[in-house]
């Protein structure tokens, strides 16, 4: 369980405040309008925004200062951060040793995540020989390899089509459920909200409201999030 404790997150003029608590295997969407802060609700949680008021409790433990490699979480960014001149194996590798110096046992790991994304074939390509929804599968594949209580999305199969971006939501969901990690995804798509969210974190006006059940939010939503459902 992760909780937000009377936090305040700051950065310049902008300000958002947020009190609630994430549950193990529970699966959020953030959604809110551009610049509302869904982004830097994240990168918070992550710890590469530090907090400007308020604690982050994980398990009861205060994390608020906790380095984001010593935190119970994965991030996976819109622009997948791979790296071109390493090899899908390589990058994939990176979510367990940044130095790369695997282990046997370490590298057996990261085959078993490219075979659950169906990588395999592709272990010693670069990314750059990658398809878009193939790129994709690599850094879901960091994630899984890195097997932490919380996975964090920032939209990142915004640039995919509907069918491939249906079918990476899919894998996701396949993947916390096995782990039974708790998922936390930015999406402006509504329809992903109902395809893939139990709860919804409203993001608007300074606050990153607390979760609410996805589907009785989507079928009456209140003012606010009406309009900006348009």
């Amino acid at each position: 369980m992760l909780r937000l404790e009377e936090t305040l997150i700051a950065q310049g003029d902008f300000q958002m405040r947020a009190d609630f608590t994430l549950e193990a295997g529970r699966r959020y969407a953030v959604i809110g309008p551009s610049g509302a802060g869904k982004s830097t609700l994240l990168a918070a949680l992550c710890g590469f925004v530090p907090l400007s008021a308020g604690r982050m409790l994980w398990q009861g433990a205060d994390i608020t200062d906790a380095d984001p490699g010593a935190r119970p979480m994965t991030m996976l960014f819109q622009d997948n951060n791979l790296f071109p001149h390493l090899t899908v194996l390589q990058n994939v590798g990176l979510g367990l040793r940044p130095d790369l110096g695997m282990n046997a046992q370490e590298r057996q790991r990261v085959e078993e995540a490219l075979m659950r994304v169906d990588l395999s074939r592709f272990a010693e390509t670069k990314p750059g020989n990658l398809s878009g929804g193939q790129q994709s599968r690599v850094a879901l594949a960091r994630v899984l390899v890195q097997a932490r209580p919380l996975v964090l999305l920032d939209e990142p199969f915004a640039a995919l089509g509907p069918a491939l971006r249906n079918e990476m939501l899919d894998l996701v969901q396949d993947m916390v459920g096995q782990t039974k990690a708790a998922l936390v995804m930015v999406t402006h798509a509504p329809e992903d909200v109902r395809r893939i969210a139990d709860e919804v974190i409203f993001v608007e006006g300074g606050h990153a409201h607390a979760p609410r059940p996805a589907a009785a939010l989507m079928d009456d939503p209140p003012p606010e999030l009406r309009a900006y459902l348009g």
